[in-house]
């Protein structure tokens, strides 16, 4: 059965190509703006998905499994494009890959775990580095539509950064507790 907030996590995974057609366009400032506005409105029904299950007792095994892939198909899609796009660049693309890396780790973690029934929740601090993830990546969406905010630049790569370090400490918590299941 489809609930409310399998709804929205759906409409997150089918609004990403929306947010990639606008990420592509070339030289267009305006699409940067609007794909500021569908990564908003993303980020905000990612929010609101959780919030509901949890709030109205709709916590499933569908929206368990659809949420991450949802926040990794769309975190993976803007690191690409902005990185094709020259926003991150140079050795900030290092920020970028550490948060990929990390995202398919624990997912393959996460399945392989899932098949012992050992599940592994959220930490605290991973949600943590998933808002600053979302700031960064918000910031860098918004640099070229707005190129006289400079600090926009500074900000975004700043909070990448931040996100990249919390990234490598919560990738190290969840890889400590697989490791225990692990046979040797």
């Amino acid at each position: 059965m489809l609930t409310l907030p399998n709804l929205l996590t759906l409409s997150r995974i089918f609004t990403v190509p929306l947010l990639i057609f606008f990420l592509w366009w070339p030289e267009w400032r305006l699409g940067y703006a609007i794909a500021f506005g569908v990564y908003a409105l993303i980020a905000v029904t990612d929010f609101l998905d959780g919030y509901l299950a949890r709030a109205q007792g709709l916590v499933s095994r569908l929206g368990a499994f659809l949420d991450p892939i949802a926040d990794k198909i769309m975190v993976a899609s803007v690191i690409v494009l902005l990185t094709a796009k020259g926003v991150i660049h140079d050795w900030h693309v290092i920020a970028g890959l550490i948060i990929l890396m990390r995202e398919i780790m624990v997912s393959g973690l996460r399945e392989f775990l899932a098949q012992l029934q050992v599940s592994m929740p959220v930490s605290k601090l991973a949600k943590w580095k998933t808002t600053l993830q979302l700031m960064a990546l918000g910031a860098l969406i918004l640099v070229p539509a707005l190129p006289a905010y400079g600090w926009l630049d500074t900000v975004g790569i700043a909070a990448l950064w931040g996100a990249a370090a919390l990234t490598m400490i919560t990738g190290w918590d969840y890889l400590r507790v697989g490791l225990k299941h692990m046979d040797s």
